[in-house]
Formats: structure tokens, C-alpha cells, sequence
């Protein structure tokens, strides 16, 4: 974005060999690791989603497939836990893995039981962006603003971000310039 193609392209290889080491050290057959040295457990991968909105594809696709294959094997009744330590999630973050790989039938399959959540958890508090899975009660945040991670999902859809995007009417302008270093 700045013109300084060398740096950037020494970032980008940097960026893509640290991602291809991830991926075969994280490997735990058929998910990845939540640490490195933890065989067996596991994590949602939700800050994955940048690098497809960033398009930077640093991971492939097939690890993307293998880690949501193996979360609609473990979801709960209420949801995909955040991890193997606990069967709490986070709705924001469950959102943004449930994109992933681009599939509507992987969406909706993470989706649906945070929508049975919503309209069951026995806790009346306004949404909750941190709840347990297995019996849809709050797990103690709720009404907080990581709720509109909820709309990830638009940052996929460029017709969908611009017919909303194209209603705004601040037309805000003057923002800090982009930083001449890193």
C-alpha cells in the first residue's frame, strides 16, 4: 500500500513460510493443535478469517476444510466450543470460524445451534457474546460491542457490503494517514 515492494515482499515470505511451518506443526491428524506441544487438543481458528478478507492466502485450503470438518464434529447442542479446555464459545468468534471456508453448508451447520442459543438460553440478558454450549446459559458478558462480529460475514459478500456500506451518510473523511513505518 506504501509503493515499498521489497519490504512487502520480504513480509510476505516471511508470512508464508511461518504459515506453512503452522501447518505442519500444529497437524494433530484430523484438526490442528491448540499449542504445538499439546497433542489432542484443539481451538477454534477464528483469526483465520483474515487472511482470506485480507487476501493474502497464506494457508490452504485443505487445512481450512480439515479444521471445519472436525468442528462439525465436536459442536455442542448450544454451539462449537471456543477450545478442548472448556464447552464455553464465543458467539463473535464462532461467527467468524463458521466462514471460514467459504462454504454456506459449513455456515449454517456452526450457525444454526447459536441461533438455538438465542432462542433458548434459559438466561434473559441481553445477547451474550460468551455462553456455554451444552446448556445455553450465559457465561457472564453480555451486551458488549465484540457482538457486531456477528456481521463478519459482509466483509465476504461484496454486493451485501455495498448496498449497506452505500447507505452511509456521516461521509467521513480526514482520517490518519497510513504510517510511513513499521
Amino acid at each position: 500500500a506504501r509503493g515499498d515492494s521489497a519490504t512487502a515482499s520480504a513480509y510476505e515470505k516471511l508470512a508464508k513460510e511461518y504459515a506453512e511451518r503452522w501447518v505442519k506443526q500444529a497437524d494433530d491428524g484430523d484438526h490442528f493443535r491448540l499449542t504445538f506441544d499439546k497433542p489432542g487438543t484443539w481451538s477454534q481458528k477464528y483469526n483465520l478469517v483474515w487472511d482470506r478478507i485480507l487476501r493474502l492466502n497464506l494457508f490452504p485450503q485443505s487445512a481450512l476444510e480439515k479444521e471445519m470438518a472436525f468442528y462439525r464434529k465436536n459442536l455442542n447442542r448450544y454451539g462449537l466450543p471456543l477450545d478442548s479446555r472448556k464447552p464455553w464459545t464465543k458467539t463473535d468468534w464462532t461467527l467468524w470460524t463458521a466462514t471460514l471456508t467459504g462454504s454456506r453448508e459449513d455456515f449454517d451447520a456452526l450457525i444454526s445451534p447459536v441461533y438455538d442459543f438465542v432462542d433458548n438460553t434459559p438466561d434473559r440478558v441481553p445477547f451474550s457474546d460468551f455462553y456455554w454450549t451444552k446448556d445455553g446459559s450465559d457465561a457472564g458478558m453480555h451486551a458488549r460491542p465484540v457482538i457486531g462480529g456477528v456481521f463478519l460475514r459482509f466483509l465476504y459478500d461484496t454486493d451485501l457490503w455495498k448496498k449497506w456500506a452505500g447507505r452511509d451518510q456521516t461521509k467521513a473523511s480526514n482520517w490518519a494517514p497510513f504510517p510511513k513505518t513499521m
